[in-house]
């Protein structure tokens, strides 16, 4: 227990060092319209070079950051980022970016947002902003009040993880989503599970319903694809489309790939 609490110490001290010396990167997970495999945006992703240990994956210092109270500097470093990245991208292209529940507690996330969008110059409308039900769970009126704020910015607000939580149904109707995210674990058994079929199927009519578009995480093979087609999903990511890219990669796709490289 006390050697992992010296690492745990360490990795923070490390991260602190980190977020102010340029060891982050992002990656970006290209997103495409089921329908016709055009590109619509991407998912903005932190990684941490580290410069002994390699590459560290988010689930390693995400909870040591909103731990440590590092999670809003480690933050503003990924939405300013992302947003000035996505600034120089067609206009028909978007950007995701993950907010901690923590946002919403503390860090003028409205503040925080506006500022970003006035210094990269980005539409507002082409950020979209992915929090968890948790969000909800722990002050659903503050969160509400800070969506709607965020709402009258301009950017669209997705719900992350669908289908994991409790209340998410009534959290839907009430709340300003634009969209929602099946989790990747309803992907995992697709092939060979109908449960898991009908439940995809249903969380797409459900967000037709509300006028949500509904976007399927882990797509990794040709019949995860071939069955969301047949459900009308809107869209898609997974390693199957492609991997997360470096900015580098990211943009080479973007200009040579083409509009229709999942069809």
């Amino acid at each position: 227990m006390n050697a992992r609490i010296i690492e745990r110490r360490r990795l923070e001290s490390d991260l602190r060092y980190a977020i102010k010396h340029g060891e982050l990167r992002l990656h970006f997970q290209p997103r495409y319209r089921i329908a016709d495999g055009q590109m619509v945006g991407a998912e903005a992703l932190v990684r941490w070079q580290h410069p002994v240990r390699g590459l560290i994956p988010p689930d390693t210092f995400i909870p040591i950051a909103e731990e440590s109270g590092l999670i809003l500097a480690l933050s503003n470093w990924v939405i300013n980022t992302a947003c000035n990245c996505a600034a120089q991208w067609p206009n028909s292209l978007f950007v995701s970016i993950n907010l901690s529940p923590i946002e919403f507690r503390q860090g003028n996330l409205i503040e925080r947002i506006q500022q970003t969008l006035h210094d990269s110059g980005i539409d507002p409308a082409r950020v979209e902003l992915e929090i968890t039900e948790s969000v909800m769970l722990e002050d659903a009126a503050g969160a509400l009040e800070v969506m709607r704020t965020l709402k009258r910015l301009g950017v669209r607000i997705s719900m992350d993880d669908f289908g994991t939580g409790y209340s998410s149904l009534s959290y839907l109707r009430e709340f300003p989503f634009d969209g929602l995210k099946i989790d990747r674990s309803f992907l995992s058994r697709l092939v060979e599970s109908e449960d898991d079929k009908a439940i995809v199927q249903a969380i797409v009519g459900l967000g037709r319903a509300l006028s949500l578009t509904v976007t399927a995480e882990g797509i990794e093979t040709a019949e995860h694809l071939r069955l969301l087609k047949a459900v009308s999903c809107d869209e898609g990511q997974g390693y199957y489309l492609s991997r997360p890219l470096e900015i580098g990669a990211f943009n080479a796709l973007v200009e040579h790939a083409g509009a229709k490289s999942i069809v």
